[in-house]
């Protein structure tokens, strides 16, 4: 039995490898793209309150922008943060999923949200080998390609296992250590087998995760494990839908929620100020109004929140602290006078939308905070070193190197 799963750790290896190191590789970049994405701009993610200060009002920020951004644009919703030192993000219904930075205490418009192309191209190799579908949603080889690659390669990690499996107490200790003393071989091997098992949890949640936004059939078969259906959307008849690894929009929300998405708009946000106050009908005037007394419920119903975005006729309350598992309640309102009708709290979501959240979270170790995330990189980056370490070691026995009695 051992042999046999020996050679089935080879030979889905050796043609497979590559395609896992880039799929690793590149996920160990993209975990860290928010952090470092607020590092180069900080700017339009941190703003200094002055001592004393008190934040505008929504009606009076939403007049704010209307000064500094072009007629076009409609705002839509505005973000507001607990945090002191955070803006206030603000969408608009003519930008796509762009968003501007804005200064809650002086309306003054920092700029729009940042995605730099270098990790829009790593992101397009993670998901589709940079042979992105044709439209959201839809199948390309690339896609197909990592999805089976990414399946094969929890059949490589619990074949590695059982490899793994020690006989005795010794051996168990020797596959636990990295000889730096014993050659360049010796080393590898160690390296191969110690670090295969010390991430191999980290590498099975990846891809069992990643798997969900690869095929419709076992995305099906997981949320049904845990007794929800996930919702079928237009993606699954060839139309529009949710790209590969992509969270819900509300979920890239609360992880990043000044990101910018591949969509690219190249609309200035500032213009030169008129002065003028109607920029917006009369109904978005009064709409934004309403925005002021239902903020202010919202603040008295939830003394503790991460953020409150608020939108035509709802608003949504991230109640967990960045980088945990993603808990928001969701509260209706009048339009007309602000008057709070229900909220939906986290634990009232359908199940589905709360497993859409707990997969993406698993998957980009979002879940725990920076420890996990620091955990999730370095087990990516070493899930992408393991193929390489495999080859030499493959190209050393296959040119015939001492026997492999001298390295157990």
């Amino acid at each position: 039995m051992r042999k046999l799963f020996a050679k089935i750790h080879l030979w889905l290896s050796i043609p497979l490898g590559i395609l896992i190191s880039i799929i690793c590789l590149t996920g160990a970049i993209l975990v860290f793209e928010q952090e470092i994405t607020q590092a180069l701009n900080p700017n339009l993610y941190r703003v200094e309150a002055a001592s004393g200060s008190t934040p505008l009002s929504p009606s009076q920020l939403a007049e704010a922008i209307s000064r500094q951004v072009p007629d076009t644009l409609q705002l839509t919703s505005l973000q507001f943060a607990q945090d002191p030192d955070k803006p206030v993000w603000a969408g608009f219904r003519n930008a796509g999923r762009k968003t501007l930075s804005v200064n809650p205490y002086t309306g003054e418009v920092n700029g729009w949200s940042q995605s730099y192309p270098f990790f829009q191209e790593v992101r397009k190799l993670h998901r589709w080998l940079l042979d992105a579908p044709a439209r959201k949603g839809e199948k390309s080889v690339g896609k197909v390609v990592v999805g089976v690659t990414t399946l094969l390669m929890v059949v490589i990690l619990l074949s590695g296992l059982v490899i793994w499996i020690p006989r005795t107490s010794k051996a168990l200790k020797n596959r636990l250590k990295i000889s730096c003393t014993k050659g360049w071989r010796r080393f590898w091997y160690d390296s191969h087998v110690a670090t295969g098992i010390y991430t191999l949890v980290f590498l099975l949640i990846m891809a069992l995760t990643g798997l969900t936004w690869s095929f419709g059939w076992y995305r099906t078969a997981a949320y049904s494990l845990f007794g929800a259906t996930p919702q079928t959307t237009e993606s699954e008849h060839g139309s529009t839908g949710k790209p590969q690894n992509m969270a819900s929009a509300s979920q890239r929300s609360h992880q990043n929620p000044g990101r910018q998405t591949d969509t690219d708009h190249r609309t200035s946000p500032h213009r030169k100020d008129t002065g003028k106050s109607e920029n917006h009908p009369k109904g978005q005037q009064r709409l934004y109004r309403t925005w002021d007394q239902v903020l202010a419920n919202l603040q008295q119903t939830y003394p503790v929140y991460t953020s409150i975005k608020l939108e035509q006729g709802s608003a949504q309350i991230v109640t967990s602290p960045e980088g945990s598992l993603r808990k928001s309640d969701t509260a209706r309102f009048q339009n007309e006078d602000g008057v709070i009708t229900g909220i939906t709290t986290s634990g009232q979501a359908p199940a589905s939308q709360k497993m859409k959240g707990y997969f993406y979270s698993y998957h980009t170790g979002t879940w725990g905070g920076i420890w996990t995330k620091i955990l999730y990189c370095l087990a990516a980056f070493l899930g992408g070193i393991l193929p390489l370490s495999g080859y030499y070691l493959w190209y050393k026995k296959k040119k015939g190197s001492p026997s492999r009695r001298n390295i157990r």
